[in-house]
């Protein structure tokens, strides 16, 4: 599915469609990376398997192999196993030792699907590098063991605990735990020398009412501090005489006088302990530790919900990306899911890799990039391991057609559809759009076959738009429609945009028609959805439209 690693340009951000191990071994150089964030999936057959039901109930067994089968003890569990431990070192003693502790365990799975893949990212992490790892407990202390295998013990630089949730929310009648609320966050680096920009939360109120109660003569706020050395001089802080007073100070001599002369240092009255004036203005805040309680999870009502069943909130993720990394860095996430460190990436001007397995995160990604960014934002990166041609597609349909419905899906910005019984059926994607100032959403459903197609599938469309009260259906398919097709489609009439003018209410596109740059017709008030950014506001209003035939982007 990948393509030769030699043609890939160097300027591009990278979103990969694949295994993570296959991309990061064939693709990701050594000492590359500045910062790592990963979120690998313990719970699959919970969390995930919603993903990738096809509308029979059956499963997409190419699609759910990475998130199912990896740590259920099989066959492929057990190679993984023994690459590991082939290879020795300290990793290889690890495994054995799980093995003995778990045996041929979902558990031991997981940790050998897991090995391999954090000995890579150690290879490409660079010195100063940083990887942050975020599990739940039901894993944690196994991954702290492993972690401390690959990257030394003496490398563990925190177990950042994140509270997600609140123990009302985990409680049940007759409950006989702890309400389980939070998640650990493993964080090691590759040196000693690795980057950390220590991040501060604001002083609250009553702090500040509290302790910087005096004022100068020009007003300032500021507060009394204490100069003598803590620990009574066991650190090697100096001792002397200062204003008639005998201690262990903070600093030198010279220093404290300088201070003095610039009105830092006073003497509250003859005889007493000089003090330090710290001026609340001067003040960065609360240092922020290991324990985040400030971070609340994405709830139903969040804007940048996705509904993906692991979404991070991208405060979470902005707090890592700014103590571990600089603008102009590389990040890498291998489990990028929904994408949430790509976004934060990009919105922080660091350079991004995210690798994925499954077709719906890819076009995840890219729908979220562009409703935050604007279309222009798929000029500055690169998909690879997607179909880019009529005879990939094909083979992407015969090898998997849920995966071939999820990219086709992204070629157009939609979404895949939720599977829920009754009102989606026959519908695969959804695109919300809006085009007058009201703030009404609207919608259009697609349809996508990877098969024969005849009228009754548009017939079908027909229905399921009534039935919805959208205002476009989008079909999508793999081989050229019939004329019956077209002129069914022609029947349902045209919708007229509160903006002007009127687009198809029905419209067919073969996959070499998007490949080509093909796109939906339709217009679009983009600044009333508070998510892109068009470069003026003359362009938004001027340049509404996507014709057919003039790609925005290409993959």
């Amino acid at each position: 599915m990948l393509p030769s690693s030699n043609a890939m340009p160097t300027h591009l951000n990278k979103l990969y469609y694949g295994d993570n191990l296959d991309v990061l071994r064939r693709y990701i150089p050594d000492q590359s990376v500045d910062l790592i964030y990963l979120d690998p999936p313990f719970n699959s057959r919970q969390d995930y398997n919603v993903l990738f039901a096809e509308k029979d109930g059956s499963r997409s067994s190419s699609q759910i192999t990475a998130f199912k089968d990896t740590w259920e003890w099989n066959i492929e569990a057990e190679r993984a196993y023994v690459e590991v431990v082939e290879a020795g070192g300290r990793v290889a003693d690890a495994m054995r030792a799980f093995r003995t502790l778990l045996g041929g365990s979902d558990m031991l799975a997981y940790l050998a699907m897991m090995a391999p893949r954090l000995i890579e990212l150690r290879r490409v992490l660079k010195e100063t590098g940083s990887i942050y790892l975020h599990c739940d407990p039901t894993a944690s202390h196994y991954l702290k063991l492993l972690m401390d295998a690959v990257f030394g013990p003496q490398f563990f630089k925190n177990e950042i605990i994140w509270k997600r949730t609140t123990a009302k929310n985990d409680y049940v009648q007759g409950a006989t735990n702890w309400g389980r609320v939070h998640d650990v966050i493993l964080n090691f680096s590759r040196s000693q020398n690795s980057h950390f920009s220590q991040p501060f939360a604001p002083l609250s109120e009553d702090y500040i009412q509290s302790h910087y109660k005096l004022r100068d003569a020009s007003g300032r706020p500021y507060q009394l501090d204490n100069l003598t050395a803590p620990g009574a001089g066991m650190r090697g802080h100096p001792t002397y005489e200062f204003l008639g007073v005998t201690r262990f100070w903070r600093y030198n001599k010279e220093k404290m006088q300088r201070l003095y002369e610039e009105g830092r240092v006073v003497q509250p009255r003859p005889g007493a302990v000089p003090r330090y004036v710290r001026y609340l203005d001067e003040m960065k805040g609360t240092a922020i530790g290991d324990t985040w309680v400030d971070i609340p999870a994405i709830n139903s009502q969040a804007k940048e919900r996705l509904r993906y069943p692991t979404q991070k909130p991208e405060a979470l993720l902005e707090r890592i990306l700014k103590a571990s990394s600089n603008e102009g860095d590389v990040v890498l996430d291998p489990f990028c899911g929904c994408g949430t460190t790509v976004q934060v990436a990009q919105k922080l001007n660091r350079r991004w890799i995210g690798i994925d397995i499954t077709h719906l995160a890819i076009g995840l990604i890219k729908t979220r990039l562009r409703d935050s960014n604007g279309a222009e934002i798929r000029k500055t990166y690169q998909v690879v391991g997607e179909p880019t041609d009529l005879g990939g597609a094909r083979q992407l349909a015969l090898d998997d057609r849920f995966g071939f419905e999820n990219w086709a899906l992204g070629l157009v910005y939609a979404r895949k559809t939720e599977q829920r019984k009754g009102a989606d059926r026959g519908i695969d994607g959804r695109k919300l759009f809006h085009d007058d100032r009201s703030g009404e959403t609207r919608q259009m459903i697609l349809s996508v076959k990877s098969g024969n197609v005849d009228v009754t599938m548009i017939r079908d469309l027909r229905g399921s738009m009534e039935r919805e009260k959208a205002e476009f259906g989008i079909f999508i398919t793999l081989m050229p429609p019939s004329k019956p097709m077209v002129r069914e489609a022609a029947e349902a009439g045209l919708y007229s945009s509160p903006l002007g003018g009127a687009s198809a209410r029905i419209q067919i596109f073969t996959i070499e028609e998007l490949l080509n740059g093909a796109a939906i017709h339709f217009k679009e008030l983009y600044d009333v959805t508070h998510k892109r950014a068009p470069r003026s506001r003359q362009a938004a209003e001027t340049n509404l439209t996507l014709p057919l035939g003039q790609a925005e982007t290409g993959d």
